[in-house]
């Protein structure tokens, strides 16, 4: 989540009159997060997220992640659907932008998740998963494993601005893992390609939210574990591993589907892949931000420092 659009009161209260949700009260920019802006918004009814989608988020792919959400609710899964307005629209537009104004849900997101909640979390996604076994929508992943390569294209040079030696260092990594990547011989889903732990709202031990699924797509079921593993299982600056924390996850996650023996062995590789993913679209924000964007940059160098763990054969040359 992020403010790039900001919304004046008297459009926001305009906004608000489409629904029946009560007349607004306060609005809050909400700084976390790289992809949209996103506002708290308190009515005399309630409390509501309004989310403005920016150029990442395609408005022709919004059916499909408001149809995953509706689905995902149906099935009693904790997550925040799109609240229609009187005329039955989710959709709607502000400032210029698609928005729409979502369900709150409580909870807090973590910075340093325990094993309790990592299996917690881990279970999360695999039920989320199992509800997913009868959503026939599809839209492919517009961060998988063909886009690595054109956006390391496109990040060029520039790489070594963020720093010396990034460039061949990721060029080096990208060669390997496309030359292991096998995804045909894996069962593929809806997935969410992107639970952080910041995505994940929890009151104490108990998972109260899955939020932000707008990298929501249709690929490898097991690669959105490991996605997940790479974001919660280390440090904020991607040099420490938590095996507890890590193990967690994949216990949490079998209790739906356990691994098979493919999976196990090419773990490493989807891992590794998520690992180059974050780091390339972490570099591409780090080097595009507008300067005045109320957003805060992530580094892309804890990234790299992941990939140690998952294959040191790919990372020789990483710092």
């Amino acid at each position: 989540m992020a403010v790039y659009t900001h919304v004046s009161a008297e459009a926001l209260s305009a906004f608000l009159r489409r629904y029946d949700v009560g007349e607004l009260v306060s609005a809050k920019g909400i700084a976390e997060g790289v992809e949209n802006s996103n506002y708290l918004v308190d009515t005399t009814r309630g409390r509501f997220i309004l989310t403005l989608y920016e150029k990442r988020v395609a408005a022709d792919d919004l059916p499909f992640f408001m149809s995953l959400l509706d689905h995902l609710d149906a099935k009693g899964l904790p997550v925040p659907p799109a609240i229609k307005d009187r005329d039955g629209r989710e959709i709607q537009e502000l400032e210029g932008r698609p928005a729409c104004l979502i369900k709150f849900l409580s909870g807090v997101s973590l910075s340093h998740p325990t094993a309790a909640q990592a299996l917690a979390a881990g279970d999360a996604m695999g039920a989320m998963h199992r509800a997913v076994a009868d959503f026939t929508p599809t839209r492919p992943n517009s961060m998988g494993v063909e886009t690595w390569r054109p956006l390391f294209e496109r990040c060029g040079r520039s790489l070594d601005d963020i720093a010396p030696g990034l460039h061949d260092d990721l060029a080096f990594a990208l060669d390997n893992v496309e030359a292991n990547w096998c995804g045909a011989d894996f069962e593929r889903s809806a997935i969410h390609a992107d639970l952080f732990p910041d995505n994940v709202l929890m009151l104490g031990d108990r998972v109260t939210g899955l939020i932000d699924f707008y990298f929501a797509c249709t690929d490898i079921r097991v690669y959105d574990l490991a996605v997940m593993h790479t974001a919660w299982s280390f440090d904020a600056k991607g040099g420490n591993y938590d095996a507890q924390v890590g193990d967690a996850l994949i216990a949490g996650y079998e209790r739906h589907f356990s691994l098979s023996s493919l999976e196990r062995a090419r773990f490493g590789t989807f891992a590794s892949g998520a690992c180059i993913r974050f780091a390339l679209s972490r570099a591409w924000d780090w080097l595009n931000t507008p300067a005045d964007a109320l957003v805060v940059r992530k580094d892309p160098l804890a990234y790299m420092r992941r990939l140690k763990h998952y294959d040191p054969e790919l990372v020789t040359r990483v710092r």
